[in-house]
């Protein structure tokens, strides 16, 4: 007994001493240090891990957006989820499923599957329904959860004048993020660059969202296009060079502060004008009357959104959410490409040439010639490399970007024949 006290004790010293750390004022050389020791964990590649965002629709009145009372109530009857995923919800009342990692990608993709199953029956036995789209086709912008985090980024959005784009990110778009492991040390950067390399393939493949509000934008992914309207130092990409974790570092300091955390447990506050972390650091600018701690930069880290944000994994977050039939074998393209040596090197090789198109396969997609072409080799090329149960639902992908087409564009055109609306309904019961 004697000899387990001792342990317990030690162990809470340890904990104390780690708060009081977290707590301490940061010099720059401290924080740089930081993000830059959190950015690339050394881990053997094979884990996947999935988060699948969806629009909450109610079937009866689908033009409405859920009150929230009753997102609270439909949540909490959600039984306990078989492949254990964790069910938050987003400023517009979006639903979003992440689930632990699976040891490759068909084990993931089996885990959501049954998630997904549990969730959908819970939801239309309560008269609801869950859209896989990467915009809200049809309802106007309107955030629902009234979290303090949610309020103070509003607010943060309307002072540096980004209030549209703001909120239609955090309350009409939806995601399909994909987050694999960055290797050994050796393979971090590679595997960052090719991350970045894809990201315009990619992001013409997924789009989904021509839609947005109840009218057709001109944008194949209109939330792509909601990103790229927000500021380039929190939402733009890493330059994709060979210290990648050096980058990020850099990156996070640059970045803007936009909430401050009250450490004695009070909301979050706004920070209504640009303000570099760096200079919060340095005590060139003053936040919250006091100098920004390890927590405060933990904190900063979850209101950076690049394309691939480094997390100690590769976080993918430029992924259009697509409709419950596709996104299985697109998680399987995506980790094919990025995963499997011989796949990556031929990825490469197609996508270089547009590697720094975003807003073109943003706004054109497939139509742009160039981006047609990357996109048709490497579906083919991840067909080939995916695993067999898997393999069919890479095959279609495959399928359609050799004719130049997304599953998207059906999307599209159902929602120019018969309304929006109707299209986030139907996309709802899937």
């Amino acid at each position: 007994m004697a000899a387990d006290s001792a342990t317990r004790m030690l162990a809470t010293q340890r904990r104390g001493a780690q708060r009081r750390e977290h707590a301490r004022p940061l010099s720059l050389d401290d924080a740089r240090a930081h993000v830059v020791a959190g950015a690339l964990a050394d881990a053997p590649v094979g884990l996947v891990g999935l988060e699948l965002e969806g629009h909450l629709v109610d079937l009866d009145r689908p033009s409405e957006r859920v009150p929230w009372s009753r997102v609270q109530d439909v949540a909490r009857r959600v039984p306990a989820l078989p492949g254990r995923s964790r069910l938050t919800v987003e400023p517009g009342g979006q639903v979003e499923l992440s689930g632990p990692p699976g040891h490759d990608a068909v084990a993931a993709v089996t885990a959501m599957r049954r998630d997904e199953a549990v969730l959908r029956a819970a939801l239309a036995a309560d008269r609801l329904g869950w859209a896989l789209l990467g915009a809200d086709p049809a309802r106007p912008a309107r955030r629902v959860n009234p979290g303090g985090r949610y309020a103070a980024m509003e607010n943060h959005f309307v002072a540096t004048g980004q209030a549209r784009a703001g909120l239609q990110m955090m309350t009409s778009t939806c995601a399909l993020q994909v987050n694999l492991e960055a290797g050994r040390p050796h393979q971090h950067a590679p595997r960052v660059q090719q991350a970045h390399r894809l990201g315009p393939v990619l992001v013409a493949l997924s789009a989904s969202s021509a839609w947005l509000g109840g009218a057709r934008t001109g944008w194949c992914s209109s939330r792509q296009r909601v990103w790229g309207e927000l500021d380039r130092l929190r939402c733009g990409p890493l330059r994709g060079g060979s210290d990648p974790a050096a980058e990020w570092g850099a990156y996070a300091l640059c970045a803007p502060v936009m909430l401050v955390r009250d450490p004695d447990g009070g909301p979050e506050q706004p920070v209504l004008r640009p303000v570099p972390f760096a200079r919060w650091v340095t005590g060139e600018e003053a936040l919250g009357g006091r100098r920004p701690t390890a927590a405060d930069l933990d904190y900063h880290l979850t209101t950076l959104f690049p394309p691939t944000r480094l997390r100690g994994f590769l976080e993918l977050r430029f992924l259009d959410a697509v409709p419950s039939r596709w996104w299985p074998g697109l998680v399987s393209l995506v980790t094919a490409l990025i995963d499997d040596p011989a796949a990556a090197d031929a990825a490469a090789e197609a996508a270089e040439p547009v590697a720094r198109s975003w807003s073109t396969a943003a706004h054109a997609g497939l139509g742009d010639q160039a981006l047609r072409r990357a996109a048709a080799r490497c579906a083919e090329v991840a067909a080939a490399a995916s695993p067999p149960e898997l393999r069919p639902d890479v095959e279609a992908w495959a399928d359609l970007a050799s004719a130049g087409r997304v599953p998207g564009d059906e999307v599209d055109r159902r929602a120019g024949d018969v309304g929006p609306l109707a299209v986030l309904e139907e996309e709802s019961r899937a």
